[in-house]
């Protein structure tokens, strides 16, 4: 899966209390601080942030200041320079990495990393924009969040530790922060935003995806995986296994995503007017639940999930990319980018490697299907709700499949578990990766075939 933080359920729980704990910093901001001068907005959040991340982390809460002042250093004396960015993505990813290593263990624990991974991309993209503040031309992307002058200390602090996104994300630019401390984000200019019953919503919603994760998760450990017991199941026993556990496990990270709606109480999710002239407050929102729950697509699963970490990389990795002319090559750099900013496990690698090669024999999937006149018909016949329910087990089986890898970091462990189902992930989309282009030959018709080559 695309940009996701390993978490286990005690992290998962620790992480509620601590949204719950955000709320009333929002509260107090829209109550008290809304209204005051930008540098007292700053300090405020700076000063909320670091005393709940000195909470949780203590002394090592010096790591991520370390890398807030370096950033500012780079930015404030090497200025809006090539050398800047890379100077800036080298030394936070090789000192997420460095704490990786350092502080690797067989488990799950709660430590300085777990926010750093989100901090380094923070920052990361902090440079990026000032960067784009000096360049022409620009397009609309990057004009929404190019820096016009370099931060000041206190900005940057009260950006990186702004409550709504410190501990897991979502990812959100300067420009954006910017325009929450200018009281710009609301949807009643000049007051507090109206969004307390949308972020209370949003609230409810992530308590009952951790419900339902901390009630299932226990009949679904990854410790199973290698048991003599799991083993000795038949081999379609341990395929539905992988499925339901893939499904369990996911509602950890849901529920992370949903539950802050912290970030709409303040205004940060504030998005602007829809088509229909409502108000929006998705502009922070890390997961689409809805289509995360009904797609039966590798590829609408990904696009439903950690939305503003896959868009971070989209757009500070795949799109920088452009100058090497090829959209595979950039494709395959910006997943091994996500394997490397997750850990130094080989599981991590092997997880992304395999979307990589699941979500490009899905697209050509889907093509043969558009261009084949009798697969277009069986797909929009009334046989669809059968077609449906097939594609949703092959779906959640084989998302669950490049998971167990990232679940079970070491090369011991996903390689028992692959042998005892017989590597058949690799077996089944590799073959549709050799057998598609024949398929293509028998039922699209020859006139297609040779529109789409001159395409």
């Amino acid at each position: 899966m695309s940009g996701i933080v390993k978490l286990s359920l005690n992290e998962v729980i620790v992480k509620a209390k601590d949204y719950i704990v955000w709320y009333p910093c929002a509260l107090l901001y829209r109550q008290f601080f809304f209204h005051q001068p930008p540098t007292v907005i700053h300090l405020y959040h700076a000063i909320s942030g670091l005393s709940l991340a000195a909470f949780n982390f203590g002394t090592q809460l010096y790591h991520s200041a370390l890398c807030v002042l370096v950033q500012f250093l780079m930015m404030r004396l090497m200025g809006r320079t090539i050398t800047t960015v890379l100077s800036s993505f080298i030394f936070q990813m090789a000192y997420l990495l460095s704490g990786y290593y350092y502080t690797a263990t067989e488990e799950y624990d709660i430590k300085w990393t777990m926010p750093q991974c989100v901090l380094a991309l923070k920052l990361i993209g902090l440079s990026f924009d000032y960067y784009d503040g000096g360049q022409e031309p620009l397009n609309e992307e990057q004009k929404r969040s190019a820096l016009a002058n370099v931060p000041s200390l206190l900005e940057v602090i009260g950006f990186s530790y702004f409550y709504g996104g410190f501990l897991v994300g979502p990812q959100f630019t300067l420009r954006s922060y910017q325009r929450l401390v200018k009281g710009e984000l609301t949807d009643c200019p000049g007051q507090p935003p109206n969004s307390v019953i949308p972020a209370m919503k949003r609230f409810s919603l992530g308590l009952l995806c951790l419900v339902i994760y901390a009630i299932f998760s226990p009949h679904y450990p990854d410790s199973y995986y290698l048991t003599d017991e799991y083993d000795a199941q038949p081999f379609w026993y341990r395929c539905v296994f992988i499925l339901l556990w893939a499904k369990v496990i996911l509602y950890k990270y849901v529920s992370c995503w949903v539950i802050e709606g912290v970030c709409i109480l303040s205004g940060l999710g504030y998005n602007g007017l829809g088509q229909n002239g409502e108000h929006q407050w998705d502009a922070c929102a890390n997961m689409k639940v809805w289509t995360f729950e009904t797609t039966p697509l590798f590829t609408g699963t990904i696009a439903s999930f950690n939305i503003n970490t896959n868009a971070w990389v989209a757009r500070h990795v795949f799109k920088r990319l452009k100058f090497l002319g090829n959209k595979l090559l950039s494709q395959v750099t910006a997943l091994a980018f996500l394997a490397i900013w997750h850990g130094t496990h080989s599981g991590y690698l092997l997880c992304f490697s395999m979307e990589f090669i699941i979500v490009n024999v899905e697209r050509q999937a889907q093509a043969l299907v558009r261009d084949s006149p009798l697969l277009t018909r069986l797909a929009n016949s009334p046989l669809y709700p059968l077609i449906y329910l097939v594609q949703q087990f092959i779906h959640w089986l084989f998302m669950g499949y490049p998971l167990v890898p990232f679940c079970l970091f070491t090369y011991d462990k996903w390689l028992r578990v692959y042998s005892s189902i017989y590597f058949c992930g690799h077996i089944f989309f590799f073959t549709l990766y050799l057998v598609i282009p024949y398929l293509r030959k028998v039922l699209v018709p020859r006139k297609e075939r040779s529109e789409k080559k001159e395409d």
